[in-house]
């Protein structure tokens, strides 16, 4: 009853934002507002204007919202999804909030580790050093003199953000059905994702794992330091890490001050990204300058691991292709490589993709390499996959996200670097070991294996099957989603044959007139024409077109 109260209470609440803010046509086309309080619906003129609708979108978002400013910062990332006029107002959304009392810092410190904080810590600053709409972080000691910072969840956000996501998927589901957008790229599903991505971060404990696991990636490389859990003072709503005290990455004036060497900061991290990315697939998804310091040494720390970005090994291996596609300029590389990455269906017009990607092409032709941006390559590349309705895997935009924010940084510490420079290895190196003898012989084994057990199970299947064909119950569902295609491909085999038949039936019909007019010793004339030459020419030249035909298909 209590959820169901809070839940009715806060999506009025979320209408009237959206109401507020101009979005009354929105709401009435989805049927979540009446045609009395739709003044579009009126008559009036709808905002056509995407970069006033974006900013009316990010005003909305942020007055309601941890839930909802999350929502727009990973929609900011959805070029793919989302017009570039409206990414480009949601990528200003600030993620700012007031701090909350320190004496509930106190008590939800204590009932999350079970102590007074006076045995948890020495130390506790009562004012925090950073504050968020999820949380914010104090300064501590703890009692072996290790100085640390605290994170600690705002109270009740926990509540806030499961009703609202429970609302959100309500309106992913009224999307789908009623636009073909939401259909196309299925809604509920990117909610979905969302939620998913959003309740990781309210999970302290899972940010520690993620933490350790960035810090094990980088063991033996001197050149990045990820600070230390300490995992009995956390839990699920309380972090305790040790306080890195560094310079910010994009404070230049500091760096140079401090004698840092700025080209070998530029390399160390751009090393380290793509070896989180390509060596790994596990990689820091928000390298934002504030997540970036430079310690003594010429060393990189990350810091906050709530987002983080994940490629299996097709996905790493087919952005490793794309890179080099991009840097090549090929075109038809680049549909391959997004194939494979099973982003295009059958519904891609690939003619009209392939004529945008040579666009694409010849806005970075004869351009210097130093000069081209992979991160904005990306940005392009999002731009015409949203043109042409095609939804990039939602890990690919986080590491399109964060190149864009890397290649920024770099261009600062280092204006003569190129980013490309430090992908390109490690790209090459992944397509060299996809492609040497060990790694084909292991496909190859473990394509044997899994076809073994399919032909090992094929008695019992085709015993199922006779079962069901007994009983009755055999039922097919076919799905042909290129039916037209498909019938013109058998129209044109059937006509292929029916071609060959006939050719065969006249090849025959001139073998018997020459062995009859050989053994009779008579010329076959007819009307004054050599019957036998003339149909032996007609004969090859039919046979000359059916080969023509099979070839000039490209398929024998």
């Amino acid at each position: 009853m209590k959820l169901s109260i809070r839940k009715t209470y806060r999506f009025q609440e979320i209408i009237n934002a959206f109401l507020r803010n101009g979005f009354s046509h929105v709401l009435f086309r989805l049927g979540l507002t009446d045609r009395r309080r739709s003044r579009a619906a009126d008559g009036e003129q709808s905002d056509t204007n995407l970069q006033h609708i974006g900013e009316k979108l990010s005003r909305t978002l942020q007055e309601l919202g941890p839930t909802f400013i999350k929502l727009g910062q990973i929609a900011s990332t959805r070029r793919d999804l989302v017009p570039p006029e409206i990414t480009r107002e949601l990528e200003k959304l600030q993620d700012h909030a007031k701090p909350f009392p320190f004496e509930q810092v106190k008590q939800i410190v204590e009932d999350e580790l079970d102590c007074p904080l006076t045995d948890a810590f020495e130390s506790f600053n009562d004012v925090p050093m950073a504050t968020a709409s999820i949380g914010q972080v104090h300064e501590a000691f703890r009692h072996d003199g290790q100085k640390v910072a605290v994170k600690v969840q705002r109270p009740g956000i926990r509540n806030t953000v499961h009703t609202d996501l429970s609302i959100l998927k309500e309106i992913a589901g009224l999307i789908e059905n009623n636009t073909e957008w939401g259909k196309m790229y299925g809604i509920r599903e990117i909610i979905s994702e969302f939620a998913d991505t959003l309740l990781d971060e309210l999970d302290y404990e899972h940010e520690g794992r993620n933490a350790e696991r960035i810090a094990k990636q980088s063991e033996g490389n001197d050149g990045v330091y990820i600070p230390k859990i300490y995992w009995d003072t956390s839990s699920g709503r309380v972090l305790t890490m040790e306080l890195i005290e560094g310079v910010k990455s994009d404070n230049l004036a500091r760096l140079d001050e401090l004698g840092y060497d700025r080209g070998l900061l530029a390399r160390n991290l751009v090393h380290e990204m793509f070896s989180q990315v390509l060596d790994h697939g596990f990689f820091h998804g928000d390298p934002h300058p504030g997540n970036i310091l430079f310690l003594p040494g010429n060393t990189l720390s990350f810091i906050d691991f709530g987002m983080m970005g994940f490629l299996d090994d097709n996905l790493k291996f087919q952005f490793a292709k794309l890179v080099m596609e991009l840097e090549r300029g090929n075109t038809k590389g680049i549909i391959k490589a997004l194939d494979a990455m099973g982003i295009l269906d059958d519904d891609t017009d690939l003619r009209s993709l392939e004529k945008d990607l040579g666009l694409l092409k010849t806005k970075y032709y004869d351009v210097p390499l130093e000069n081209v941006s992979l991160g904005g390559v990306f940005v392009d590349l999002f731009e015409v996959a949203y043109r042409h309705r095609i939804r990039i895997p939602s890990e690919i935009t986080v590491l399109g996200k964060t190149i864009l924010t890397v290649e920024g940084l770099i261009s600062k510490l280092d204006p003569h670097m190129r980013i490309m420079d430090g992908v390109e290895p490690f790209g090459k190196q992944l397509i060299r070991e996809r492609y040497s003898p060990s790694a084909v012989l292991k496909n190859a084994w473990e394509s044997l294996s899994e076809n073994a057990e399919i032909i090992a199970n094929i008695p019992k299947d085709f015993k199922d099957i006779s079962t069901a064909l007994k009983k009755g119950k055999l039922k097919l569902d076919i799905n042909l989603r290129q039916a037209g295609f498909i019938l013109r491909r058998l129209d044109i085999i059937s006509n292929r044959l029916a071609f060959s038949v006939i050719l065969l039936a006249f090849s025959i019909l001139m073998t018997g007139l020459i062995i009859g007019s050989a053994i009779a010793g008579q010329n076959n004339i007819l009307l004054n024409l050599p019957v036998i030459e003339i149909g032996a020419i007609v004969a090859f030249l039919m046979f000359l077109f059916l080969l023509y035909s099979i070839f000039k298909s490209g398929r024998m």
